[in-house]
């Protein structure tokens, strides 16, 4: 027994969320779980999900938990994942709240939705990508391990919410300072994306900036669909991409 209260006091990182299923597969039964919290070991935040008495509510805990213990989708993109990948230099960013992005078919459970955690959160539901498991890196914070967007799926996640949500031009500023993205990675990314709008967009202003991993990509495996895409009403056309965009970003 003592083994086992020292193994859940040093095994875990401090504000990881321990769901219940978790813990059974980790060989503490549910009656050791009731005792550990009445004991004061463990706190309920809500059905079937703990935390160390002492923990904090933190948001990265909580994904880390969803994501590792519950094989979930959601995960922090867009925006705030760009800003943890040290691409801020434009981003017009509220660190308060962070983007977290889901498959629309993935719900999240209330304990999540429930608590108060250290940072605000918005979610947005999209599906993407064929694969969805292309475009993660680590990302550790406080001994907790979460995934997050690479730089260039967090890019595409901004596009995906352009025009009404995300401004081009934040976009093109964005991909600007993306000048050392692997060829490979944005290959497959492409490849995999199912959404011509973004595949347009991020093709068309990776070219305009220049940069010199846009050689690189064979544009003859990623489909790029047909017909004109409006991202904006009256604007100018560019014809290689098929898109009618702001005159001052062409």
């Amino acid at each position: 027994m003592q083994d086992k209260i020292k193994n859940i006091l040093t095994k875990y990182p401090n504000g990881l969320v321990l769901q219940s299923a978790f813990l059974e597969r980790e060989g503490y039964s549910y009656v050791l779980q009731q005792h550990y919290r009445k004991s004061g070991l463990l706190k309920l935040i809500g059905k079937g999900a703990m935390l160390k008495s002492d923990d904090n509510h933190l948001i990265f805990g909580a994904l880390s938990s969803l994501q590792q213990q519950s094989n979930h989708s959601v995960h922090i993109g867009g925006r705030t994942a760009l800003a943890l990948s040290g691409q801020a230099h434009y981003l017009q960013i509220n660190m308060q709240t962070v983007s977290l992005f889901k498959e629309p078919k993935e719900d999240l459970p209330k304990w999540f939705l429930s608590n108060q955690w250290d940072y605000g959160f918005e979610v947005t539901n999209v599906s993407l990508f064929h694969d969805k498991s292309v475009g993660y890196k680590d990302y550790e914070a406080n001994g907790l391990t979460l995934k997050i967007s690479n730089p260039a799926r967090a890019l595409m996640e901004c596009l995906s919410q352009c025009p009404d949500k995300f401004p081009l031009v934040e976009g093109f500023e964005i991909m600007e300072n993306l000048l050392s993205l692997r060829p490979v990675v944005v290959q497959t990314l492409l490849e995999q994306c199912k959404s011509i709008k973004i595949k347009r967009l991020f093709l068309f202003f990776a070219e305009k900036v220049g940069h010199s991993w846009f050689s690189d990509l064979d544009t003859s495996k990623i489909n790029l669909g047909k017909g004109v895409r409006r991202i904006v009403p009256n604007g100018k056309y560019v014809s290689k991409y098929e898109l009618m965009l702001p005159e001052e970003l062409v």
